[in-house]
This record gives C-alpha cells, sequence and structure tokens, in this order.
C-alpha cells in the first residue's frame, strides 16, 4: 500500500540526536514517509551539515552534549532563519520547552513521542513554508532584504548587476574578500533562478583535503580505492537539475582544475574507478577571495580554466566602500541576536553607530555581525554603547591572526596557560583553543571569529593536537 503523500514530500530534514537508535528510527520514519534525511549527533555537527547542505526543517533533541538543542536553534534562528526546528524534549520539561517556542522554535514533541504525530507537525510545517509568497526574480527590494543594505552606491550598482545575472543560467564567479557574503550570494542568485526549485551544494574546496576532493566531487565506486566499501554519488551529481556552489575555488590542485575544465567542457562525469560518463545538467558557481588572475600568470591556476568560470564576475564591495550601509546591517543583525538570545530588543546608541562608521572593518560584514552578536551578549541594557563591543582587538583579531588572544579573552575566554609566553606558537595555541571553546566547539564559527580559512583551523587542530569534545580524531 502507498504511502499517503505529505505536503513538501522530497524535502530535505536534519535529524540531530546523541542517541544512535533514535537516529536510525527517525531515519526509517522519515524515509518510509518518502522525505531525503540527513543525520548528527550533536548540535555542532548539525551546524556544520546545515552550512554544506541545504535543508527544509531540523528535528532535534533538546539535551545533548556541548551547545544542546537550545543552542542549535540560536544557531538556526541567527543564520538559517527560513528553516523550521522542531526541539524533542523529555516528559516534566514541557516548561522548558514552551519557552523555547516563545524563544524561535516552530514545534515541540515530548519523548517518547507518536511518529504520526511528528509526521503531521513535520507536513504541516512544510506546507506553510511552501504556501509563503515565493519570491521573484529581478525585484531590488527583495535582494535588499535578504542581502541587506543598498544606500551605498557601490551596492546599488551590485544589486542591478545581479538582478540582471541570477535569472541567467550562466557559470558566475564570485569575487570578494573573507567576510563579504559570498556563499549567501550564491544562495540568492539559485533562489532567482531557473533552477530556484533544484539542489543547492555547496563544495568547500578549501578545507576539504585535496587527496579527499576528487571523490567528494564526482564519488567512486566500491572497490576504488582501500575504503570505499560501496558505491557513493558525488556532489556534483547530487547538484544536477540545480546550483554548484565551488568556494574558495582558488585551493584547487593542477589534477582537479584539469578534471573541473573537462566537466565544465563536456557536462559530464566520471566517478573514480568508473569508466562510465554520467551527464550532470547544473549551473556552477565559484567563489575566492584569491587574486585569480594574479594565481594564472604565476601559473598557479589553468588560465582556460579561469575564463570558463568567469562567464560573468560579481565583486563584493568590502564593507569600507559600503559604510552607508551600517546603520541598516546593525539593525538587523541586533534584532536577530536579539531574538537568539532570548532578550529584549537591543539597540544601538547614535555613539555607537559613529564608531561603527569610523572603523575600517577588515573582516567585513563577518567582523561587523560577531561584534554585535558579543556586543548584545555584555550589553547591561536595551542600548548599545561603544564600551559593549570591542572593536579594537576585533581589529587586532584580523590583522595579526597569529596573536588574538586579548580579544578573545575580553570575550570571557579562560587565560592562557602562560600569559607571560612571548612564543607565537604559544599565543596561536590558546588564541584557537579559546575560539572553539567561545563557539562551542564549532569549527567553521571558531574559524569566522579567528578571520582564517576553515581549511587553516583544520590544519592548525591537528598541529596543536587539540582535542575537540566528543569528535573522533581520526576523522
Amino acid at each position: 500500500m502507498e504511502h499517503p503523500k505529505q505536503p513538501g514530500q522530497n524535502a530535505t530534514i536534519l535529524v540531530v540526536d546523541d542517541d544512535k537508535n533514535i537516529l536510525q528510527v527517525l531515519e526509517a520514519r522519515l524515509g518510509f514517509a518518502k522525505y531525503k534525511t540527513l543525520t548528527a549527533r550533536s548540535a555542532e555537527e548539525a551546524v556544520e551539515v546545515l552550512a554544506g547542505h541545504h535543508v527544509d526543517l531540523v528535528v532535534s533533541d533538546v539535551k545533548m552534549p556541548g551547545m544542546g538543542g537550545v543552542g542549535l536553534l540560536r544557531e538556526v534562528l541567527a543564520q538559517w532563519p527560513q528553516v523550521p526546528v522542531i526541539l524533542l524534549t523529555a516528559y516534566g520539561s514541557i516548561p522548558d520547552a514552551v519557552s523555547t517556542i516563545r524563544s524561535g522554535a516552530a514545534d515541540y514533541l515530548t519523548k517518547p513521542f507518536d511518529g504520526h504525530q511528528l509526521l503531521e507537525k513535520i507536513a504541516e510545517l512544510l506546507g506553510r513554508k511552501a504556501s509563503a509568497p515565493a519570491p521573484k526574480p529581478g525585484k531590488g527590494k527583495d535582494l535588499s532584504d535578504r542581502l541587506w543594505g543598498g544606500k551605498s552606491p557601490a551596492m546599488r550598482e551590485f544589486y542591478a548587476l545581479m538582478e540582471r545575472v541570477a535569472p541567467t543560467d550562466v557559470a558566475v564567479l564570485i569575487l570578494g574578500e573573507s567576510g563579504t557574503g559570498k556563499e549567501l550570494i550564491a544562495r540568492i542568485l539559485h533562489d532567482h533562478s531557473p533552477r530556484a526549485k533544484g539542489p543547492f551544494v555547496i563544495v568547500d574546496c578549501g578545507s576539504t583535503q585535496p587527496t579527499l576532493l576528487e571523490s567528494e566531487l564526482f564519488g567512486h565506486v566500491k572497490g576504488s580505492f582501500t575504503h570505499a566499501v560501496r558505491d557513493k554519488k558525488g556532489l556534483m551529481e547530487e547538484a544536477d537539475g540545480g546550483t554548484l556552489v565551488l568556494d574558495e575555488i582558488g585551493n584547487i590542485s593542477p589534477e582537479m582544475q584539469t578534471r573541473l575544465l573537462r566537466f565544465l567542457q563536456e557536462r559530464t562525469i566520471r566517478r573514480v574507478g568508473d569508466t562510465r560518463a554520467i551527464p550532470v545538467n547544473c549551473r556552477v558557481i565559484a567563489a575566492t577571495n584569491a587574486d585569480l588572475p594574479a594565481l594564472v600568470k604565476k601559473g598557479a591556476f589553468r588560465e582556460d580554466l579561469y575564463f570558463r568560470l568567469k562567464v560573468v564576475t560579481l565583486k563584493v564591495p568590502p564593507l569600507r566602500e559600503r559604510k552607508e550601509d551600517i546603520p541598516l546591517l546593525t539593525e538587523r543583525f541586533l534584532e536577530a541576536f536579539s531574538l537568539a538570545q532570548n532578550r529584549p530588543r537591543v539597540t544601538a546608541s547614535a555613539e555607537t553607530l559613529r564608531v561603527l562608521m569610523a572603523h575600517s572593518w577588515p573582516g567585513n560584514v563577518r567582523e561587523l555581525k560577531h561584534a554585535l552578536e558579543s556586543g548584545v551578549v555584555f550589553c547591561r541594557g536595551q542600548v548599545l554603547e561603544p564600551g559593549d563591543i570591542q572593536l579594537e582587538q576585533a581589529q587586532t583579531l584580523h590583522e595579526a591572526p597569529p596573536e588574538p588572544a586579548p580579544a578573545l579573552q575580553q570575550a570571557g575566554a579562560a587565560p592562557a596557560a602562560n600569559a607571560d609566553s612571548l612564543s607565537l606558537e604559544d599565543n596561536e595555541h590558546q588564541a584557537i583553543l579559546r575560539a572553539l571553546e567561545r563557539t562551542a566547539w564549532v569549527k567553521k564559527t571558531a574559524a569566522d571569529l579567528l578571520g582564517i580559512s576553515r581549511r587553516a583551523i583544520h590544519y592548525k587542530i591537528k598541529k596543536y593536537n587539540i582535542q575537540i569534545p566528543g569528535k573522533d580524531q581520526d576523522e
């Protein structure tokens, strides 16, 4: 007997629970209801999944080690506010669950929960999400609502170009400094394109080891190498019918550049160890903060691949060139962080805005975001004052990554093991530890806080043999 069709069928649901058995039960039940599922054993792992995959809804346990379900809810509200969250809580914790609903959760269920009731709630939330008016391509107001800003001439010009590029199917190269929002721009281009209903797949070429990137992108067949115990579909194949985003494209190896060029020319892939050519129809968006023309001159990046990727180039203005947008960015961030931290809305004083406008923002919008997030934590009332924000330390953090310890100590991290040490390595080690502790051991968020790439923080964690709680260190 065929299972009754659910609203939002084929949607992707992320299930988060530290109990392996519950994960298996939920995965099986959701699979039977024709939903695609992703799983995570912790809130921290869930954030990494959300950063790399399109997710329509999250089902999460509340009580887990680390930042737990409530911490995950705050992260989703701040970074993926369009994704509804259903929390699973133990019987007797209903008052806490009601509190989380007020904090922004879409719904909750008490354990042990009824599977049919869970499916009903999921169907209701996905149906409600699907019935919301779809964004219309080419509307400047909608772009401004999602990207924020638009008063500055630089951003008005950027919006106009995005409006013309988004509805097309051409390859796009997004250039911009770290922290300017390149990934968000890629998402907006996808949502305003004819492929909006297709998959949106992000590949972080910077943090994926070169030896694994080929298998991640192209997939592999069983037996093609030592640990290939089953066939695996690659991310390119997953993006068929949608958009493939190649983030930090400047970091890929010469061999991978050759394979990627062949794909762009032929629009077919071969899984590692396979002889079959598989057609893949997807739009390719590449992003980087590297100077690709300089890499081409040095011979480190193929010129023919560069021209294949840059059919259209979008250069994201750094924040120092769009300072007219800082007041609106500040207002939106403070509103989001006040909600995420379950406190009355915080607003910036006139003096605080003057300080923000005067800052050079080497870390761009990401730096502003983190400065305001910590500012909401330190703010004692409902008005953010200059003393609530550590801008000087934040600037030092970005300009001198090896020695960011002072900024992190102000944020409430534990003091260094040897505060008098003049060793750059000691200071760097302690700074990375503080950033990881402050971000509940989420590597991506810690890298953003430090102003370094995800690839760099993975390297530093291995270099200093830093143990991540609850993680297998051999991964």
